[in-house]
């Protein structure tokens, strides 16, 4: 009986558990399996520790995340191309906790936080998105008060010098991304220009595995325009616009199967950054509901 207690207990909190382990490590899958072993040691811990549970669940995936991220960032540097976070189409980070619906899961945001030390990152999600105390953010990163408040600050003015520009305005950004999706149907490279910043960013993710993919991000918005109509070109299949981290973005299905996710950061109503995953190791586990 006490397992099954322990069991649904636990499940009350898995999406937030993947929501934050998703933020620290960028992958559902690597979350995925940081949740499953913060559950084999929840099943293990006595009850006294199980009285705060969510305390304690926060705390330790934060820890098991933190060690990832040592060996994921060196797997990540012998990466070919741009390395992109796995995309989410949908809600399956689950609705119900503001940690898996704000900014800070976009693509974009994502992106910037790659740039973190494994420290740094873990302290600003922490403090920034969780709103943890220091005293607890020092406890699971394992340095004193005043460093985690170093760390955090050195992430937040590199976040803040770095951060894409985003409209607050969920309205505002899917009108940006169906114009975008619009001028991409027609095929016209002066429309779709319209629809981009001057100095937009298109990083794309074929992790060295699917042709005709720039390893490199491509910068302005002619090239880009020029860019991704070339591979609409290509593509034989059907563009719809779905939630992907969060907020409006595409999906590209190709014989019923997902070929590609593309996120935006949007300004106002142009296009500001556009990041495409089309790593079939990226799309697996993709679930268009």
């Amino acid at each position: 009986m006490e397992q099954v207690s322990t069991a649904d207990e636990f499940e009350r909190h898995r999406s937030y558990l993947t929501g934050v382990a998703y933020r620290m490590l960028g992958t559902v899958a690597d979350a995925e399996d940081a949740v499953q072993e913060t559950y084999l040691r929840f099943a293990r811990a006595n009850v006294d520790t199980r009285r705060d549970a969510r305390g304690w669940l926060t705390t330790t995936v934060a820890r098991i995340c933190l060690d990832e991220l040592g060996s994921a960032r060196a797997r990540r540097e012998r990466y070919v191309g741009p390395w992109l976070p796995e995309p989410v189409v949908g809600t399956d980070l689950g609705p119900e906790d503001r940690v898996t619906l704000d900014e800070s899961v976009s693509m974009a945001m994502l992106v910037l936080l790659e740039s973190l030390s494994p420290a740094e990152r873990t302290a600003f999600v922490l403090r920034e998105v969780l709103g943890l105390p220091y005293g607890e953010v020092s406890a699971i990163v394992g340095r004193t008060e005043a460093a985690c408040r170093q760390l955090v600050a050195r992430a937040r003015a590199h976040v803040r010098e770095r951060a894409p520009r985003f409209s607050p305005d969920h309205a505002q950004h899917a009108g940006a991304v169906d114009a975008f999706l619009a001028a991409c149907s027609h095929g016209d490279v002066a429309e779709l220009v319209r629809v981009l910043d001057p100095e937009v960013v298109l990083r794309s993710d074929g992790g060295g595995r699917v042709a005709g993919v720039a390893r490199r991000p491509v910068v302005g918005a002619r090239n880009v325009a020029r860019l991704l109509l070339a591979l609409a070109g290509r593509h034989d299949g059907t563009m719809r616009r779905r939630p992907v981290n969060g907020a409006a973005g595409l999906v590209f299905e190709s014989a019923g199967t997902i070929v590609g996710v593309m996120g935006f950061a949007v300004a106002g109503d142009r296009v500001t950054e556009i990041d495409f995953v089309v790593n079939p190791d990226k799309l697996g586990r993709v679930s268009d509901r």
